[in-house]
């Protein structure tokens, strides 16, 4: 890759990792925060959807506009957008606020996720997306391994959630610099979509099979992880015998395993074929969730390996996936058909978490979760779902 390649794949995984610490820290933050409002299960599950509902709305408008203007200079009005949605968010002292806050954040995540991979699809050849992919969604790792566990370590420092999202804002203002400086014009792409028709990207969809197995894959992807992930850090507390302070070290391993893996397996995805390798880590992925979502009182070692299996075969599978999804529509449709994907993406994350929340309840004393099992069937038969699909989508472009 050039110079200016590398400099732009460090801007975008410096913006997925502000993006990917601001959707993650809630969750390992589950039971401050549930404690400190006092919310039941439900309830936190709406915390949870908000920002992913806010997102899938946003990017839905943004089908019928994204691929009108510079990719950059969308880039810098959407997370301008992101950074004050959390310092909103930070502000919060109450329940509504809290959610309000969050479909704030949402609105602009959603929309600059699809942004991310439309600068990628643009800017890189197809020959070489999966290795870019696999850099840009390392972000993930590294907020992982150092955003969520300083995340938690500074809210119970100071024992206040909010700092958490104080320090992100921070962060993102220097990320903005970085947007300002080595993200390059990218507009090559709107004389073309300006002549077509706002709601094209739907005309297109309608019309194309591919692009919707694409989209229905991006449903199962996501229903395969996040019907099980908003409450793993709860049931790892409840059920497994982490304290508190312990939960960080979940997101430590398994982001410094996916540092070295996430490239790793962009690198293979380009040299081996995308489909290969999301097939086999997306059949491998699902001992982890039975696993998860079975395990009892086990030492904490043991869970720990469980669960970095889980983020290596996790992530090992999302980056051809993304990969594959980029590359069923041309440039000048690109923004808007990733936007309806994040869109898509974004109200199954919504959903996933209010599926779990009907299944699982807790009881006694000591809250003990049950039905979690439930929660990781449903994300078994997704998975499941999502390998026979992969098999269908033609990657053109």
């Amino acid at each position: 890759m050039s110079r200016s390649e590398k400099l732009l794949i460090f801007v975008l995984a410096c913006i997925q990792f502000t993006h990917m610490m601001d959707f993650m820290i809630m969750m390992p933050l589950s039971d401050i925060i549930m404690e400190s409002f006092s919310l039941n299960p439900l309830q936190f599950s709406w915390v949870v959807s908000s920002y992913t509902f806010g997102a899938g709305a946003s990017s839905l408008v943004a089908a019928f506009y994204i691929d009108r203007f510079d990719r950059k200079k969308a880039l810098w009005f959407i997370y301008m957008g992101f950074i004050l949605g959390n310092v909103a968010c930070a502000l919060s002292t109450n329940y509504i606020m809290l959610l309000a806050a969050r479909s704030i954040s949402g609105l602009f995540g959603g929309v600059m996720g699809a942004l991310i991979l439309a600068i990628i699809g643009d800017s890189i050849h197809q020959n070489r997306r999966s290795t870019a992919m696999g850099y840009v969604m390392g972000a993930f790792s590294i907020a992982s391994v150092f955003g969520v566990p300083f995340g938690l370590f500074i809210a119970a420092k100071f024992q206040n959630w909010q700092m958490p999202f104080w320090f992100l804002s921070a962060i993102s203002l220097v990320v903005l610099w970085g947007i300002n400086k080595y993200i390059p014009s990218l507009s090559g792409h709107v004389e073309k979509a300006r002549q077509n028709k706002r709601y094209q990207v739907f005309l297109n969809i309608r019309n194309d099979p591919n692009q919707q197995r694409a989209l229905l894959f991006s449903v199962m992807l996501m229903l395969g992880q996040f019907t099980i992930i908003p409450y793993l850090a709860r049931y790892m507390v409840r059920n497994v015998g982490f304290e508190q302070s312990q939960l960080s070290l979940i997101y430590l391993v398994g982001g410094a395993l996916t540092i070295f893996s996430s490239p790793f397996f962009g690198k293979l995805a380009d040299k081996k074929g995308k489909l290969l390798i999301y097939t086999i880590f997306g059949i491998i992925n699902l001992v982890p969730i039975l696993t998860i979502t079975h395990l009892g009182q086990v030492p904490i070692w043991m869970a720990l390996c469980v669960t970095g299996l889980f983020f290596v075969t996790a992530n090992a599978r999302f980056v051809p996936a993304q990969s594959l999804i980029t590359s069923v529509v041309e440039p000048a449709e690109r923004g808007g058909f990733m936007s309806v994907n994040s869109s898509v993406q974004s109200i199954t994350n919504g959903i996933a978490p209010l599926i779990a929340g009907l299944l699982v309840v807790e009881t006694g004393p000591a809250k003990t979760m049950v039905g979690y099992n439930y929660a990781g069937y449903v994300a078994v038969v997704a998975s499941l779902i999502a390998v026979y699909l992969a098999q269908k989508i033609k990657a053109n472009y």
